[in-house]
């Protein structure tokens, strides 16, 4: 990958995302529903990581740059179906309903440029799905142990999913917080593997010389450990459920990881 076709990438993914992002805005001004906006987000990082493995913006084998992409698919397809079946079933998204309440009479314009905003960290992840896929070597041993952590992470977070919404529809729960399976050991085991899922492909781009652009793919972990833990993920979600919640969540919090799993009742908060 020359710096001609790595600016050529870059350039396709900001425009890409810039545009995915603006169709996420109409959708939430037509439907109401915030819910949709992670959805098309999901669906668009995809779409557009998909596309730029397969282009020709490197060298990369093309065994290597189908396996990158099927990966890919497979995250935004099992996030974004996932994630869709959840905004069917509410009227809006609490996190990003509080964001237009704060808002005011600007809400409209501040909503597109947050999206703008949200478009402009996605980049990075796009990116890391690019960079893994166009390493100019054939598929061997750090690629098995990127795909290997792949399907860790991605098994991680299906698991607690699923585990989340059975505790949703289970109609003799005990008490209004899911801290069972996973959820007893972290407040959010669905970040954490996302995180770690993420990771899979850093460890597949990196190259000891020869590839210098493949250490930017550790911005892709790097800035979703950021936007789950600092920005858009944890922190509005700990906030509405303790508004929703208050002393049960904080017991939870007192008693459970935030984040890393970790045997309940030996860390706070």
């Amino acid at each position: 990958m020359t710096v001609l076709s790595f600016l050529a990438a870059l350039v396709f993914i900001v425009a890409a995302m810039s545009i995915i992002m603006a169709v996420a805005w109409l959708i939430e001004k037509r439907t109401g529903n915030s819910g949709w906006i992670d959805v098309t987000w999901t669906f668009g990082v995809g779409a557009t990581a998909v596309a730029a493995a397969l282009l020709p913006f490197g060298q990369g084998p093309l065994e290597r740059r189908l396996v990158v992409a099927a990966m890919a698919l497979a995250w935004a397809l099992r996030l974004g179906l996932h994630i869709a079946g959840r905004t069917r079933g509410i009227t809006d998204d609490a996190r990003y309903a509080k964001l237009r309440q704060d808002w005011g009479a600007d809400a409209s314009w501040q909503m597109f440029r947050f999206l703008q905003i949200q478009a402009a960290a996605s980049v990075p992840l796009a990116l890391g799905i690019v960079l893994a896929a166009h390493r100019p070597e054939p598929l061997g041993w750090q690629d098995m142990l990127g795909f290997l952590v792949f399907i860790a992470g991605w098994a991680g977070g299906a698991i607690a999913d699923r585990q989340l919404a059975a505790f949703v529809a289970d109609k003799a729960k005990r008490g209004p917080i899911c801290d069972v399976g996973l959820w007893r050991y972290s407040r959010h085991p669905n970040y954490f593997f996302e995180c770690v899922l993420w990771a899979s492909f850093a460890v597949m781009a990196l190259a000891w010389s020869g590839y210098p652009f493949g250490w930017f793919a550790l911005l892709a972990p790097a800035f979703m450990t950021l936007l789950l833990t600092r920005i858009s993920g944890i922190p509005p979600l700990e906030d509405h459920m303790l508004r929703k919640h208050g002393a049960v969540f904080a017991a939870y919090q007192a008693r459970t990881s935030a984040f890393i799993p970790w045997p309940p009742g030996r860390t706070g908060a």
